[in-house]
């Protein structure tokens, strides 16, 4: 399980490093919004290890809301640039 968990965190930072290469904002977006997944990815796959309920559910609200919000910040800005 430990290799697993390194391997996730490893393609953790695959998006980082788009978000800090690039310029455009729709790349960045999307990059933060893969960090986002993998993390709560990698919340749920600690609890399981951990056996903790709280952590889990915390990774679960993650996973459910956080793409939602990166979504409307991209609404958001979208409209500006109009």
């Amino acid at each position: 399980m430990g290799l697993i968990l390194l391997g996730m965190v490893l393609a953790l930072l695959l998006p980082i490093l788009v978000a800090c290469n690039s310029t455009d904002v729709w790349h960045r977006l999307a990059a933060f919004a893969s960090v986002s997944t993998k993390v709560a990815i990698l919340m749920l796959a600690v609890s399981v290890v951990r056996d903790d309920w709280m952590l889990g559910i915390v990774g679960v609200i993650v996973l459910s809301v956080g793409n939602s919000a990166v979504m409307l910040l991209a609404n958001l800005l979208r409209g500006v640039d109009r």
